[in-house]
């Protein structure tokens, strides 16, 4: 064994793994979370107000989502950046999905392997997070019921019927109640168990716990995170204070 081999071979025996990693993988779990992060990050609630002449975090409940923004500028608008924040979590997600799926060449009827599934949902986390934690407001934001909507449907298909049995359930509790807050966090709970039961119970699809098992906890963890923005919501809602949109009542 020659020392110009020998060299060479341990040289690269102590590269830390990061730096071995191929340009696909830095791609797909570096890269394309960064941007999806970026893209959440838009607080397009906050430019709308911007473009009206007011700051909406000293407007109305202070939050830079739709609701708020519909209760202070009026529907349109909030309509408006409703479909802004769903859209903002769902062309990222779509492209991440459509670049895993040619890089790993899987069909769109099959799994993606482990290592899709977690890239797939590093991207779609981080157009959550950047919505909830968006770097151009200070690292403030929404509570990300739109965004997340947004990453759900583009979750192709495996998250789509789910999301879509999910938005049935938050309009549903909303016509009845008119509180967001609550029509928001059953929707969260929801969510996850919706999906558990697909997975049993889908007809004409091969869909198996054990192959979806990240994709499942990573419904749990979006539920958990809305819950968790709700907070001050829930102490509002146990103590009869919230008003009907989820504004608290003047006292």
């Amino acid at each position: 064994m020659s020392f110009p081999f020998y060299y060479k071979k341990t040289i690269k025996a102590d590269i830390p793994d990061f730096l071995n990693m191929k340009t696909a993988d830095i791609t797909i779990f570096l890269i394309l979370p960064l941007l999806g992060y970026l893209l959440g990050a838009i607080p397009f609630g906050y430019i709308i107000g911007r473009s009206k002449g007011i700051d909406i975090r000293s407007q109305g409940s202070g939050n830079i989502g739709s609701t708020n923004v519909g209760r202070v500028l009026g529907k349109r608008w909030g309509y408006i950046c409703f479909l802004l924040d769903v859209g903002k979590g769902l062309v990222p997600v779509l492209y991440a999905g459509n670049y895993l799926r040619q890089i790993l060449e899987i069909d769109t009827g099959q799994v993606l392997p482990l290592k899709g599934q977690l890239a797939w949902m590093a991207v779609g986390a981080a157009c959550i997070l950047g919505h909830m934690f968006s770097i151009y407001l200070r690292f403030r934001g929404g509570k990300g019921v739109a965004t997340s909507l947004g990453v759900v449907l583009g979750i192709w298909p495996y998250f789509t019927l789910a999301g879509v049995m999910t938005l049935a359930v938050w309009v549903g509790i909303w016509g009845l109640t008119r509180y967001v807050s609550l029509a928001s966090i059953t929707a969260a709970v929801m969510f996850p168990t919706a999906f558990l039961l697909l997975i049993w119970r889908i007809p004409g699809e091969r869909w198996e716990i054990n192959q979806l098992f990240p994709l499942l906890a990573f419904s749990c963890l979006m539920a958990i995170l809305v819950i968790i923005r709700h907070r001050s919501n829930i102490k509002r809602l146990l103590d009869g204070t919230e008003l009907k949109g989820g504004k608290p009542k003047e006292v």
